[in-house]
C-alpha cells in the first residue's frame, strides 16, 4: 500500500517549519515539498495541492481561502492552521480531546480547522465545564493569556531577538487592547457562549510557550476540578492537575516543545481560577495540527508528537 502524501503550503512560516520539522523524520509518509524558486508559483502550488493526500495550510486567512479554491481533487483532506474556517460551515473543529464527537468528525473530515492558541486554552477549560453545567451559556467569562513570543511569526521573533531591541521587550506588554481578539469568534461558537469573554493577550520574553488563564467567581475550585479531571480522564495530551497545581507557582513555559496540554486549577470554595498551561507551536498551532492529520490518516494518535519523539 503506498504511503499517503502530504503537503505544507506555507512551509517557511513558524507553524509550517514546526510541522516540517515533526513530519521530516517520519517514514510513514511521503512529504512534497515546493522547490524554493516556486513557492509562490499559483501552478505550481495547484498541482501539489491536487497531488497530495493531506494538505496542510499554512498561510494568512486570505490566502488559505485561494488555495482552498485552488483545490480541485475531492479526495484532498485538507487541515487549515489559518483563523479563516474556524467558524465557517463545513469545516470540522480540530481539538479531538473535547468530546467523542469531535474525535470522530476530525476521523472521517475533509475539512478541518486547526484551533488558535489562545482559544485552545480558553476552550479546554469552558467547553466542558458548559457542557456540565458548571457555566451558563449566557454567563459573562473574563480572561487573559501569557505567551511567548514564536506565535508572532518571523518578523516579531527577528524584533524579539534584535541585540538592539527595545529595552521594553525585557517586560510583559499587553496587546489586543480593543478587546477584539481574532481567537473570540471560536471561542464563542465552540463553547456556545451567548457572548464572548473580556479576553486580554500578554506577550512575554521568551520563545515558546502559554499559560491562559479564565477567572470563575461562585464556583468552587474543587468541584470543578473533580469534574474536569474525570471529563480529561484518559486523554493522553490533555491532563488535570491536582488542586492548586504540581507546585505553588505557573511558569509559561513549563510545557515548551510538547503536545501537552496541562489544566490547572486554583482557588477556593467561592473563586475558582482554571489556567491550560501548553506549548502555543505545540498544543496551540503545529502538535495540534499533526495530531489531526494522524487520526484523519488511521495513524496512531501520538505518532511523532510523544516527548521522546519530538
Amino acid at each position: 500500500m503506498s504511503k499517503p502524501k502530504v503537503y505544507i503550503d506555507g512551509k517557511e512560516g513558524t507553524t509550517g517549519l514546526e510541522i516540517y520539522d515533526r513530519l521530516a523524520p517520519r517514514r510513514d509518509i511521503d512529504l512534497l515539498l515546493i522547490d524554493e524558486a516556486r513557492r509562490k508559483d499559483v501552478e505550481r502550488r495547484r498541482e501539489l495541492l491536487n497531488e497530495a493526500d493531506l494538505v496542510f495550510l499554512c498561510l494568512p486567512d486570505a490566502a488559505a481561502v485561494q488555495a482552498v479554491d485552488l483545490i480541485e481533487n475531492e479526495n484532498v483532506r485538507v487541515i487549515d492552521a489559518s483563523t479563516a474556517h474556524r467558524t465557517q460551515p463545513g469545516w470540522d473543529y480540530g481539538f479531538p480531546e473535547l468530546s467523542p464527537a469531535h474525535r470522530r468528525a476530525i476521523v472521517r473530515s475533509r475539512r478541518v480547522a486547526n484551533p488558535g492558541c489562545h482559544a485552545s486554552g480558553v476552550i479546554s477549560s469552558v467547553y466542558p465545564l458548559v457542557q456540565m453545567g458548571f457555566i451558563r451559556p449566557d454567563q459573562r467569562l473574563c480572561a487573559y493569556s501569557l505567551t511567548g513570543y514564536s506565535g508572532g511569526g518571523k518578523k516579531l521573533i527577528a524584533e524579539y531577538e534584535d541585540p538592539n531591541r527595545d529595552p521594553r521587550h525585557r517586560a510583559h506588554r499587553i496587546y489586543g487592547t480593543n478587546l477584539n481578539h481574532k481567537h473570540l469568534p471560536e471561542i464563542q461558537k465552540v463553547c456556545g457562549l451567548a457572548v464572548p469573554p473580556v479576553f486580554s493577550p500578554v506577550l512575554g520574553d521568551f520563545y515558546r510557550g502559554m499559560a491562559t488563564t479564565v477567572l470563575l467567581p461562585d464556583l468552587d475550585a474543587a468541584q470543578v476540578q473533580e469534574r474536569l479531571a474525570d471529563y480529561y480522564q484518559g486523554q493522553t495530551f490533555v491532563t488535570v492537575a491536582p488542586l492548586g497545581g504540581d507546585e505553588p507557582f505557573i511558569y509559561a513555559n513549563t510545557l515548551a516543545g510538547t503536545n501537552q496540554l496541562r489544566l490547572i486549577v486554583c482557588g477556593h470554595r467561592e473563586q475558582t481560577a482554571v489556567t491550560a498551561l501548553f506549548d502555543n507551536l505545540g498544543k496551540g498551532a503545529s502538535g495540534a495540527a499533526v495530531q489531526n492529520m494522524n487520526l484523519m490518516l488511521g495513524f496512531e494518535e501520538t505518532a511523532g508528537l510523544l516527548s521522546e519523539e519530538a
